[in-house]
């Protein structure tokens, strides 16, 4: 992942955004397209980056990589080397990762509502196939 320029309208606004609103700055802090999924996966306890990666299978090994070290920097994943041969690297949540889980629970129930609901109010195109 490439570095930002500071003084980009880009990061300007994502440094407004984040220090203005806590709200932003959680969200800046778990979203994208696979971190919420990760810190899902390991909910319930440590896993080996294999086993991550098994469990989330359109996820590449870069992305995962990527996203693992963003969420280990930002506190929310902690990572375990062990000197073995070879060597076996562990990642679990972090006690203020571990805070969200009820958060993503109910994430996970509005978005299940709200997929139902604009499903819902999608009406079937219907074709006349008439000769």
């Amino acid at each position: 992942m490439g570095t930002k320029k500071e003084n980009s309208t880009n990061s300007i606004n994502a440094q407004y955004l984040t220090q203005e609103c806590d709200l932003t700055y959680a969200v800046c802090k778990i979203g994208g397209r696979w971190k919420l999924l990760i810190l899902c996966k390991l909910e319930n306890g440590k896993l080996r980056f294999s086993e991550i990666r098994r469990r989330i299978p359109g996820i590449t090994e870069r992305m995962l990589t990527l996203q693992l070290r963003e969420m280990e920097k930002d506190g929310l994943v902690k990572r375990t080397v062990y000197a073995e041969v070879p060597p076996r690297v562990d990642y679990e949540l972090t006690e203020i990762a571990e805070e969200l889980v009820p958060i993503w629970k109910q994430l996970d129930q509005w978005g299940k509502k709200h997929r139902e609901l604009i499903q819902s109010q999608i009406v079937p195109v219907e074709c006349n196939h008439e000769n």
